[in-house]
This record gives C-alpha cells, structure tokens and sequence, in this order.
C-alpha cells in the first residue's frame, strides 16, 4: 500500500538517488563547459542533472553562480529551448518552488488549467502544501488561500481550497466507529436524498486522515453496494466531480493516480509535455519506482517504454533518463 510522503530527501521508493563522491565544483564546471562556445552538449546537461538528488543540483547551482557570476537557470534558459528547456530548469528547481511555479503556471492568462490543480491538491501531503504556501508567499507576497479565492468559485473552489489549506487530519489510528458514521453521512448526503450535500464530501474528503479514509471506503461499498468514487460520478459533475474523484483515487495510491494521469497525457492527439514533465520531476525522489510498478500493471506496459514511444530527442533522453532503468 502506498502512503503519501511529505519530505523532498530522496526516498527509497524514488528512482533519483544521491549522487556518491558528488563534488559541486566539479559539476558546476562540466556544465558551464557544455553551454560555452558553439553549440551545446546536451548529453552532459542530462547525465548531470539526472545523475543527482534536488538537495546536490541546489549545491551546484550556486557553485555555478559562485564562478560565473550568472545563474545555473538563466543559463540554461539561454542555451536550451521547449520542453528540453522547461525540463532541465524544473531538476535544478527546489520541489516546493516547482510546485508553486506550476501553481502559477496554471492559474496565469486567460482562464485557469484545472487539471493541474486538481492533481497538484489531490495528491500532495500537508507538508508540501505548507511548503508551497511558503513559496508562494515568498515569490508572490500574496497568500495562496487568497490567491486561488480569486481563481476558483463554488463547490468546486471551496473543495479545492479546503485541500489548499492543509488540514488533513495526519493520525495513523483508524477509528472505526467514525468510518462507518462518515460512510453514513455521504450515504445520506448523495445516494439517499434528493440533491446531494456537497459540503459534507468536501469536508470528509479534505479532513480525514488517509488510512481513515481508507476504512470509509470500505465502509461505504458495504452500506451502499456502490464505490464512493461510483456515487461522486453519479450523483456531481463538472469540476467538482474531477476533484472528488482525483481525492479518492489518491486515498487508494498515489502513484496509481499519477500512473493514470501519464498515460492520458501520453493518449490522443499530442502529448501533454508539461505533465509528463511535472509528474517525473515532482515524483522522482518520492515514489516513481511506484508510479512505474502502477503503470505497468494497468496499461500492460512501461511507463520507460510508453515515454520512449511519444517523446524524442534530447526531452525524451531527459525523460528517460529520469523514469531510470528499462524494466
């Protein structure tokens, strides 16, 4: 069973890990010398900065100031272009500042990318929520809470931004008394009335704690002969029914959740780049060795595979390169 993870140290169930012997300084040399003269070599961009945890690329970018005087990303913004581009800034970017700069990225211009939300909300723990509310505040001087009061209304806005606020409940204690009694409520408040009452699913779905959750899950097939997951899509729509279904899948397992969300960004016409992007880099030092196992066992296929079939060039080796080896 999967469980969320909250810290940006590499984890065992991620397919980047430290880099032994890692030396900033030499790193940062073999960069600057790859982006100078003519031309670039990119094979030494990807091997570096996919050959090293969040907390050693930090170390090297400010080695990389400290000798040109230039940032490691206005650097590479400089040499590199698309999607390549995009991906090598996102590595060199702490997690909490990515997450908020994809936060950004979907609430800029005309309308708001609400899949993004949704799956950045859904599947994120308290602390990285904490972690980029304060990076939010810092770049911004603007509170996220305010901030996505002014982007999202509704049902739909109040779910989001009850997630937003990272209350979730943390306990590992399973009270079972209160699965059923919650089962109970959302049984009432969707399948058994006339009109549902959304703020009951909002305030279940945003509060308790995961492995509560869990237990509610169990509970309520058996009250109602119907998942929750069921009744949300039967009984909500627009939006509203996206995120209370993202919420549940991701009480279930994260990673199955973002195996899903890969493989639709790779379905169709085109491939949805920024979330490929997102997923790998954000996953990476938590639970893509996870993500992969998921995507293997609903798509028959690997993920590694999948990627090396819908993307090319230097993006696809960056991509590659993170998902790890072939499996």
């Amino acid at each position: 069973m999967s469980v969320w993870v909250g810290n940006v140290a590499s984890s065992a169930r991620g397919s980047i890990k430290e880099k032994p012997g890692f030396n900033a300084g030499e790193d940062a040399a073999a960069l600057r010398k790859a982006m100078e003269g003519i031309g670039t070599t990119e094979k030494t961009l990807i091997d570096i900065l996919t050959g090293r945890s969040n907390a050693q690329r930090q170390l090297i970018c400010k080695a990389y100031q400290d000798v040109t005087g230039r940032t490691l990303v206005d650097d590479l913004e400089g040499d590199t272009h698309g999607d390549f581009e995009d991906i090598l800034v996102a590595l060199v970017t702490p997690p909490a500042q990515f997450d908020c700069d994809e936060y950004i990225r979907a609430t800029k211009g005309a309308g708001t990318t609400d899949r993004t939300l949704i799956e950045i909300f859904a599947s994120r723990s308290n602390k990285q929520i904490k972690a980029l509310s304060d990076a939010y505040l810092a770049k911004t001087g603007n509170s996220l809470i305010d901030s996505l009061k002014s982007e999202v209304s509704g049902d739909y806005g109040k779910a989001l931004i009850a997630l937003a606020e990272g209350k979730r409940d943390e306990s590992a204690n399973v009270d079972m008394a209160k699965a059923k009694a919650d089962a109970k409520v959302l049984y009432e408040a969707g399948e058994k009335k006339w009109g549902t009452d959304e703020s009951k699913f909002i305030d279940i779905l945003s509060h308790r704690s995961i492995p509560q959750l869990r237990q509610m899950l169990v509970e309520y097939k058996s009250l109602s002969g119907k998942t929750l997951q069921e009744s949300i899509e039967s009984e909500m729509s627009g939006k509203l029914e996206d995120l209370l279904v993202a919420v549940v899948k991701c009480v279930k397992s994260v990673p199955a959740y973002l195996a899903e969300r890969l493989n639709k960004g790779m379905k169709g016409m085109g491939t949805n780049e920024s979330t490929l992007t997102r997923i790998l880099v954000s996953r990476s030092e938590i639970d893509l060795l996870d993500v992969k196992a998921e995507y293997k066992k609903m798509y028959g296929c690997s993920l590694y595979s999948a990627v090396e079939a819908e993307t090319s060039g230097d993006y696809g080796q960056t991509l590659l390169k993170i998902c790890g080896e072939k499996d």
